[in-house]
């Protein structure tokens, strides 16, 4: 029921999603649904493709939530469907928690762990970056796919990023082998440009400026696609909403919101190379440099959060390398993890928190989800400490309401701009009773068993005070 889902205005009335205004050739996943799920085994396919994982995918997509997917669907319950799951954390981890048990079986067991190209872990060698790049240039062959009925998944090509595609990924790779020199013994690798030598991330960053380049390093946010799904050739609407148990003001019902996704991204523009590459924890069970010059759709937006340069660039470069590392002896430590360890490990928030608290003294990202107690390699103190700093949200305790407005993919005073419908007005009556000092919590039912029975307990106890009360008077 969506009144279970989204919550109540008042005894008996249903909150109803809006459906607009939406932004151009855009729409919902409950429109696509509504008019595919009729089709023999299209509903299966969806779910399948969106079960493979890779690079894009569904984050926290645990059988319990397919489940939960698969009966919206099905009981065609499209409100539902638009705030989808609509969970709090606390509701989430147990499901997590389950695969881990169960499931037993990580993503990476077998794979690689790391993206390093052509250069091996086990050869010393002297890369330069004089000449251009050869590896190939952007395409969509393995990040398309065809679903059916007039329905892909994957993005195509960013055209003010992909025409940067076969240096963006050199750069990438050699950032990747760079955190790995040295570390267990990997034989060592040294990067050469305009007569600079790097043999760190860092390093490498600073060769580039003293080499003529810009290097900017920015802290980006954007909502989290759940499925890069296309229908028609429009795009589908897909975020993954979790309930803050912060109330809507005058609406008795929960803020849900769309599960943001956090990244630090480079942009390097000078004499020999224009490249652009990102940093995160990914989904594919993967903490590393990558490309990002797929074309995100219109409605996760973006926003700079953080602008580094200079010094704060090289630092915030080192800790990337510094967290490769971490996640890499985490995989050979823990190769049965599900998901590749995405979640047990953290989700992207995680790392970039870190980073951001280590540089500014605040983490303004939500949710986190990294199980500190597995962050105990002493290879790997510094990230282990950078991790047990940020708050945590494995407990379902209410988040800090900057964490959740400081996630999201605009500034405070620009939530108006936000294309998902609804989800604006719900934040800025959210955030006005948050600077008024006037924002009310809400708790699901398993919070407020807690305080019935904390209360019970109480009564019995004075139950019982008052009783002996009585007998030593009546002695």
């Amino acid at each position: 029921m969506v009144c279970a889902l989204v919550g109540c205005k008042s005894a008996g009335e249903r909150y109803v999603v809006p459906e607009g205004p939406m932004p151009a050739n855009t729409v919902m996943l409950a429109q696509m649904m509504r008019e595919l799920s009729g089709r023999p085994g299209f509903t299966e396919a969806m779910l399948a493709e969106l079960d493979k994982g890779g690079k894009v995918g569904a984050a926290f997509l645990t059988p319990t939530l397919v489940d939960r997917l698969r009966a919206m669907i099905v009981g065609k319950d499209w409100q539902g469907l638009d705030r989808f799951p609509g969970w709090t954390m606390g509701a989430i981890n147990p499901t997590v928690k389950v695969v881990g048990q169960v499931v037993g079986k990580g993503a990476q067991a077998g794979g690689a762990l790391l993206d390093t190209g052509p250069y091996s872990l086990t050869k010393a060698e002297m890369v330069s970056l004089d000449g251009p790049s050869e590896l190939p240039g952007f395409t969509t062959e393995g990040i398309v796919s065809d679903v059916g009925a007039g329905v892909t998944r994957g993005d195509g090509a960013n055209a003010a990023l992909a025409g940067h595609h076969a240096e963006s990924q050199r750069l990438a790779n050699v950032l990747n082998r760079l955190s790995m020199n040295g570390v267990d013994g990997n034989a060592p690798v040294s990067v050469t440009i305009s007569g600079q030598v790097a043999t760190t991330p860092q390093g490498l960053v600073e060769a580039l400026v003293r080499a003529g380049h810009s290097v900017e390093v920015v802290d980006a946010r954007y909502f989290a696609n759940f499925g890069h799904f296309h229908y028609l050739g429009q795009d589908v609407m897909m975020p993954f909403f979790v309930n803050t148990l912060m109330e809507v003001p005058g609406e008795g019902r929960p803020l849900l919101v769309p599960v943001s996704h956090a990244e630090y991204e480079w942009r390097v523009r000078g004499p020999k190379i224009d490249a652009d590459v990102s940093w995160y924890f990914g989904i594919d069970g993967k903490a590393q440099f990558r490309t990002m010059d797929t074309l995100d759709q219109t409605w996760v937006m973006g926003r700079h959060a953080h602008v580094y340069g200079g010094a704060d660039a090289v630092e915030v470069t080192r800790l990337a390398g510094r967290m490769v590392v971490a996640y890499v002896h985490q995989h050979m430590a823990r190769p049965g993890l599900p998901f590749g360890g995405y979640y047990a490990l953290g989700v992207c928030q995680d790392s970039i928190a870190a980073i951001e608290k280590k540089l500014t003294g605040r983490a303004t990202l939500f949710p986190n989800t990294a199980d500190v107690a597995l962050f105990n390699d002493a290879r790997d103190a510094e990230v282990n400490a950078l991790i047990a700093a940020i708050p945590k949200d494995r407990d379902g305790v209410a988040p800090e309401p900057e964490r959740v407005f400081g996630s999201l993919p605009v500034a405070e005073d620009e939530l108006a701009t936000i294309t998902i419908p609804g989800l604006g007005g719900d934040l800025e009556k959210v955030r006005v009773a948050w600077q008024q000092g006037r924002l009310r919590r809400t708790y699901g039912v398993h919070h407020r068993t807690v305080l019935w029975l904390e209360a019970l307990g109480v009564g019995l106890a004075g139950l019982v005070l008052w009783m002996l009360r009585r007998q030593w008077r009546s002695r």
